[in-house]
């Protein structure tokens, strides 16, 4: 059984108290139908920064300045064939005027939501929750 090792950037971006999630168009292979944090595999030799923000313009036609690490996860697919190392990081849109017109091959919809909103979009047990709620932590220690 071949293995693989897969590393994931995507991207906390707020906007006053909420952040934005994206759900994943159902012809998607990989969780299909599921929320999740914009962002996308790296390619080979690209940063985690540079590649959020190769990301973002492709599928949602916006630019994000990117700013600091705040949460890495992994997890394991496919009877452990797959590993994936996410890495989350904050941003937040360049020109806040910027219109979201999502790549519908990407994503279906997308919502801006609140840290008490987070079990509406996500599984309890769901590291992208996890990672979320994270968030949302550090940013009220970073405020103080």
């Amino acid at each position: 059984m071949k293995k693989t090792q897969t590393v994931v950037a995507c991207a906390f971006i707020r906007s006053e108290d909420k952040v934005l999630v994206a759900k994943r168009a159902d012809t998607k292979s990989f969780l299909p139908g599921k929320y999740e944090l914009p962002g996308g595999h790296l390619e080979f030799g690209e940063t985690p920064e540079n590649c959020l923000k190769r990301e973002l313009r492709e599928e949602m036609h916006v630019e994000i300045t990117v700013e600091m690490p705040f949460h890495v996860f992994t997890s394991m697919q496919n009877k452990g064939a797959e590993h994936y190392i996410e890495i989350d990081y904050f941003a937040r849109l360049t020109d806040s005027r910027q219109k979201i017109r999502l790549n519908k091959e990407d994503h279906s919809e997308y919502n801006w939501i609140t840290e008490h909103e987070v079990s509406e979009y996500f599984d309890a047990d769901d590291q992208e929750a996890e990672a979320i709620r994270h968030g949302f932590k550090v940013l009220k220690r970073l405020k103080r």
